[in-house]
């Protein structure tokens, strides 16, 4: 079937939307944190010491607190839109291609960053989690860049090796396993960054004030575990299911192609990662080192072997 030039460009103008919105979140929240800041700095100015907190030296609340709050839940409101545009490309782009809209890198980064955001929401409802918001929107906002310049694609039908039933299975369990694996890495970065900032002696800068404003590095931790323990069943799933389709397309199960290495190896260190964080002296930092080797390893495989290294899986869609 041709393909639908109109709702392709519908798709595109929703992901480039998408984009602006989610930068609209992080500039509504780094203008939350530093309204926080500002008024921490004038409260140190303004309080003499040894002052009552209700005393006459002692600011009244002022209408900073106020404004961070408004611009905090505006910023949650605002993503919440962003979504939307952001699953609504991913739709458009399969009505429009006339196939399931994974077939080339671009649909793969969109989908993986989407079910990063949806994980963010799943598992950053409570308020207090909100402050990680920034730290996980900046690389999704890169990675969504890169799709839409570098890695852009359009809407087309999918290579021949593609066209089978296991590319929704195996390719959207693998992207949604990725993205998940995103949000853990962000949230073992965090815990690491956590740890390095302890309670109390964080600095004055936007940097401190978020930093004061994340959960505890404890916090962190769990959520990081949390989201491997969603991501790396998904994601073993989706190497097993690649095997089967590997040996209904090629004959073989298994052939030490470098997708399929590079792939083993990120599963590897993410069972590494789960088995260190159950094991006493291993669970803190040792642990969050190996889960940030996951993600690293995620990435490489992403761009590195997809974009440099020949194999059997190059079916990046880029000339």
């Amino acid at each position: 079937m041709p393909i639908d030039e109109t709702v392709a460009r519908y798709s595109d103008f929703a992901f480039k939307t998408a984009i602006v919105v989610y930068a609209l979140v992080m500039v509504l929240l780094i203008w939350q944190y530093a309204t926080a800041r500002s008024r921490q700095v004038a409260e140190r100015e303004l309080v003499p010491v040894g002052a009552a907190p209700s005393g006459p030296g002692r600011i009244a609340e002022p209408a900073s607190k106020s404004l961070s709050e408004r611009l905090g839940n505006t910023a949650f409101s605002v993503l919440m839109v962003a979504i939307v545009l952001h699953v609504v490309s991913i739709v458009l782009r399969g009505v429009a291609a006339h196939r399931f809209p994974l077939g080339n890198m671009y649909e793969f980064v969109t989908m993986a960053t989407a079910a990063a955001v949806l994980v963010g929401v799943l598992l950053l409802r409570e308020q207090r989690y909100r402050a990680m918001w920034v730290f996980l929107l900046v690389p999704v906002l890169i990675l969504l860049f890169l799709a839409g310049t570098v890695l852009y694609a359009d809407a087309a039908p999918v290579v021949p090796a593609l066209k089978s039933f296991w590319l929704p299975v195996h390719v959207t369990i693998v992207s949604v396993g990725s993205g998940v694996f995103l949000f853990a890495g962000v949230a073992s970065l965090l815990f690491l960054y956590r740890l390095r900032q302890p309670e109390g002696q964080e600095s004055t800068t936007i940097l401190g004030v978020v930093a004061r404003r994340l959960p505890d590095a404890r916090t962190l931790d769990r959520l990081a575990y949390k989201a491997t323990i969603i991501g790396f069943p998904l994601f073993g799933a989706g190497v097993i299911l690649g095997a089967i389709w590997a040996e209904a397309a090629w004959g073989r199960f298994w052939g030490w192609d470098p997708k399929e290495t590079c792939s083993f190896i990120a599963w590897v260190l993410y069972a590494a990662y789960l088995h260190a964080r159950a094991t006493s002296g291993w669970r803190d930092t040792r642990a969050a080192w190996i889960n940030v080797a996951g993600f690293v390893a995620m990435l490489f495989n992403l761009f590195i072997i997809n974009m440099v290294i020949s194999g059997l899986h190059s079916y990046a869609g880029l000339n």
